[in-house]
């Protein structure tokens, strides 16, 4: 390890001899000197070149060094200009100046000479490369290069870290160091002292590392790495509970924004409508309706999605109150019939119109990706968005029952339906309005759902005997009952579904919603009046 000792240490003194100029960049006449010296030399005098490029300070010495080491850094014969080859298919070459990097088209290949790299230099190159990224201005950078080195450390860099540690100021790219370190001394030289820094690590170099350990002869590096396994494990298991419950209530949202609105209509009318899914799949519609209008602006499209689904699912659900459910007042199994009936249209004529095949909704850029709370726990955007989304529905239907004229006479008639048409409350507009407001909020839960799974005609059917459960759990009529009964079943049923199967999960909530209305009939929180006393 002769060459490659004193090639990395002779790095490391260049690069800590110029912390000021890391995102300078030397004048084109000396860049124009190294990089012929870079063409010119041997291979043995290349590997000195290549450290007078590391240690130069120039911004673009990490673009040269790469293209180098892909055999893409190249000088034209003729002008003796330097160039990187951007695409070598074909006769001509598409390149690129490697001082100014303006592009010069295509070249022909026979007037392109370039610079060669060995297997040895090019081992060498990546640790310097490293080396560069962990000296870049920018923290993030910095800590992606350290990230990349865990399990990737090689003996010349492992001789450098101690002193890259000592020199980083954020705490996250010295961790990282710390732990890459930690990892080659654990792998390459056995020490046991090393164990201890990555006994708390999540990352799974770290991880591998500690189980190869576990199967070293030296009976205290083994006894060590398994302590240090067990205790990550605990911290393992920990935040798989945790993505569970995120899980959990991202589900049990869409099971309140789904419920919600069955329970405001069940509660006024005592009305069974099972073509309640049908309002959700009309709602997931729209979206992706609205994206076919507004193509190639699905953030937009979702925005305006919002008061669409509910006018569509609203304006559908007073449609089926006025003509299927206004007949059939006081007939409970009649309604359920028929409400099922419509459920069946709806779905028939979606797989007409539109198609039988599930349709798939962009999600925008804001909502992609996750939030990476630590290497074994991150939470995806787009279920994050709809726990909010399904607070912020849920919020402004209290504030409508709290504090409009429309939510008093909905708890009147709730309570009392005689009682409230004796003091001049229409109760036949209530319902209507009634049931295009919880027609609406089954629309909203579909603009939800659009974004966590496919649309199809099939959407609503998926969600309607949830729906039932969570009313019936958290108490007919009731929105704090149906807040809380929909988040605690989605997290119930989220937490059995590993070692249960989905079906059996199923199963299970539901024999323990049975055995809680054994108990508890009206459910968690129930309606006062005349719902109570039907």
């Amino acid at each position: 390890m002769g060459i490659t000792g004193s090639l990395s240490r002779l790095l490391l003194v260049c690069l800590l001899l110029w912390p000021a100029m890391a995102t300078a960049q030397v004048d084109d006449p000396e860049a124009q000197q190294l990089l012929t010296a870079l063409a010119e030399s041997s291979f043995a005098e290349k590997k000195d070149v290549v450290n007078r490029i590391a240690g130069s300070g120039d911004e673009r010495a990490r673009t040269w060094l790469e293209a180098f080491a892909a055999n893409k850094l190249a000088r034209i014969e003729s002008t003796g200009q330097f160039v990187i080859v951007l695409s070598n298919r074909g006769r001509n070459w598409d390149v690129e100046s490697a001082t100014t990097g303006e592009s010069l088209g295509e070249v022909s290949r026979r007037d392109i000479d370039t610079i060669r790299v060995n297997n040895s230099l090019r081992s060498e190159l990546e640790s310097i490369l490293s080396v560069i990224d962990l000296k870049s201005p920018d923290e993030d950078s910095r800590l992606t290069a350290a990230r990349a080195l865990r399990g990737n450390v090689d003996d010349g860099l492992a001789d450098q870290l101690p002193d890259l540690i000592e020199a980083e100021t954020a705490s996250d790219v010295q961790l990282a160091l710390t732990e890459a370190l930690a990892i080659y001394r654990v792998e390459e030289q056995g020490d046991k002292s090393a164990v201890a820094v990555l006994s708390g690590s999540l990352n799974s170099e770290a991880r591998a590392a500690l189980q190869n350990a576990v199967r070293s002869d030296d009976p205290a590096l083994a006894a060590a790495a398994n302590k240090a396994l067990e205790s990550i494990e605990q911290k393992l298991k920990f935040n798989r509970a945790a993505e569970t419950l995120y899980f959990g209530l991202s589900l049990g949202s869409v099971l309140v924004l789904a419920a919600i609105g069955l329970a405001i209509t069940f509660g006024v009318m005592g009305v069974i409508n099972m073509a309640h899914g049908e309002l959700i799949m009309l709602g997931a519609y729209t979206t992706w309706g609205m994206q076919q209008l507004l193509p190639g602006q699905p953030g937009l499209a979702l925005i305006l999605s919002i008061p669409a689904g509910f006018l569509v699912a609203a304006l559908a659900g007073i449609a089926i109150e006025r003509t299927v459910i206004q007949h059939l007042k006081g007939r409970p199994l009649e309604t359920l019939l028929a409400t099922f009936g419509v459920s069946l249209i709806l779905q028939q004529l979606v797989r007409t119109v539109i198609s039988p095949l599930n349709r798939t909704v962009i999600t925008p850029d804001w909502m992609s990706g996750s939030v990476m709370i630590n290497e074994a726990l991150s939470l995806t955007l787009n279920r994050m968005y709809v726990i909010g989304f399904a607070l912020v529905v849920f919020a402004g239907l209290m504030l409508i029952m709290r504090k409009t004229r429309l939510g008093l006479e909905v708890r009147a008639v709730t309570q009392n339906r005689a009682m409230a048409r004796s003091m001049g409350i229409k109760a036949t507009k209530v319902d209507i309005l009634t049931f295009g407001l919880g027609s609406g909020v089954a629309g909203l839960a579909g603009v939800a759902l659009s974004q966590i799974t496919n649309v199809g005609p099939n959407l609503g059917q998926n969600y309607i005997i949830d729906s039932f459960m969570v009313v019936v759990f958290g108490g007919v009529g009731n929105l704090w009952g149906t807040l809380l009964a929909g988040l605690s079943l989605g997290t119930i049923n989220q937490l059995l579904e590993p070692w249960a199967g989905a079906v059996l999960a199923k199963i299970l909530v539901l024999v323990f919603i049975i055995l809680f209305i054994q108990k508890r009939p009206r459910g968690l929180f129930p309606q006062k009046g005349r719902a109570a006393e039907g």
